[in-house]
């Protein structure tokens, strides 16, 4: 039986990935399903946005404690809340509503993106060292969970039960139910934390403290290109996934959510844990390396998809490659951003290091339904296998600080 942190960090993992998934490719479903342009689809990757800028508020974080639980607790459930409203409203939308449509989104991305920072410090404060791997994993097993509900059984929901309004309903009353759970959750405050936040600072000293700490860490500038190249083939290619399946090969609905969506939870976990077991044998930098040559490679499975003749099974293959690969790798770079922390400042220096990371996610993503327009799918699929070079030539140079990192 694992601690009860872990389970705890699962649950919470779960509460970060469910609203991601609804502002997402359950999104970018909904969109095509009613027929709205490719384009503009490809468009809504934009808002997202607040995944972007949230470092910009993450020190209120570190500053603020709401009236209940402790700090990290506290701004957790006071999110997932907020998610829960937001979330029952989009269901009463109209698809064509493209104003009404981006502003519920971008409020859900605001309040995600900030119980993402609050879930983000938690864990960076609550896991000692040698659990980080293994954190890592289970947070990207309850995340991938919950982009299984709020993806695929969501698309099964909506187009065989309850439709949309049912299921974006159903959906906020499950991060209703993550809010009781963080309730009982372990504090990650210790007595000296305590004291530290205690003795209040001005808001300004923590901005500059926080900042000062990690430029002084070796090669920071540069390991901040990391963080925003690493992943960028993998957003890229991930961002028009669900639109290849529905509009590109043809695939129903049901098709979609029952194969796509399974298969990918099958695959991410055991490629989570598979990543969070490695990391302890080969160490950071070296699972950095080998995941992300993986995820790279892991593209031109559906680059051959788009070439063949579209069956369930080719469906399957590729969705499950892509997804382990996506897994470990996502599991080292939980890992490496957990790592480039200190525990004072853990909710702002985190929300900078993933505000990077979701850069590639959202601007780079936002053009890829015109790539697609202008050059058709199998081009863009090799085209997101190029865009992963970069990202593993940065890592290649900075091999000696990273290595430092999990000393």
């Amino acid at each position: 039986m694992p601690p009860f942190r872990l389970i705890c960090i699962l649950i919470l993992g779960f509460s970060s990935g469910l609203p991601l998934a609804l502002t997402g490719s359950t999104l970018q479903a909904w969109l095509a399903v009613e027929n709205v342009d490719i384009k503009t689809i490809g468009l809504y990757a934009v808002v997202g946005f607040p995944y972007t800028y949230k470092f910009l508020w993450s020190p209120f974080l570190d500053y603020l404690k709401p009236g209940f639980f402790d700090q990290r607790r506290g701004w957790i459930a006071l999110m997932q809340m907020a998610c829960a409203g937001l979330i029952a409203a989009m269901a009463f939308v109209d698809a064509h509503s493209a104003w009404t449509v981006a502003a519920v989104a971008v409020a859900i991305a605001f309040c995600s993106s900030t119980q993402d920072m609050a879930i983000d410090a938690y864990r960076t404060d609550l896991l000692p060292a040698t659990e980080r791997g293994l954190g890592a994993a289970y947070y990207v097993t309850g995340y991938r969970v919950a982009m299984l509900v709020s993806g695929g059984l969501a698309l099964i929901l909506a187009g065989e039960y309850l439709g949309w309004t049912g299921t974006y309903l159903l959906m906020a009353g499950l991060i209703s139910a993550c809010a009781v759970i963080t309730a009982f959750s372990p504090t990650a405050d210790t007595p000296e934390d305590l004291a530290k936040r205690q003795t209040k600072r001005k808001l300004f000293d923590i901005v500059k403290e926080s900042t000062s700490n990690f430029m002084s860490k070796e090669a920071a500038v540069w390991i901040l290109l990391l963080i925003v190249l690493y992943k960028v083939g993998d957003a890229f290619a991930g961002s028009l996934t669900t639109a290849f399946l529905l509009k590109g090969l043809g695939f129903t609905l049901t098709e979609v959510g029952a194969v796509n969506k399974t298969v990918s939870l099958i695959a991410t976990l055991m490629g989570a844990f598979l990543g969070g077991a490695l990391m302890t044998r080969i160490g950071l930098y070296g699972s950095l390396m080998l995941f992300g040559v993986f995820q790279a490679v892991s593209n031109l499975s559906f680059w051959l998809l788009s070439i063949i003749e579209p069956n369930i099974w080719a469906m399957g293959g590729a969705v499950f490659i892509e997804n382990l690969c996506g897994g470990m790798g996502t599991a080292a770079f939980v890992g490496l951003l957990t790592s480039l922390c200190s525990k004072e400042f853990s909710a702002t220096q985190y929300a900078l290091l993933s505000s990077l990371a979701a850069m590639g996610r959202v601007y780079l993503a936002a053009p890829a339904g015109y790539v697609v327009a202008a050059y058709g799918w199998s081009n863009f699929f090799l085209f997101s296998t190029a865009a992963a070079i970069p990202g593993l030539v940065a890592l290649y140079l900075l091999r000696s600080s990273i290595q430092k990192l999990a000393r």
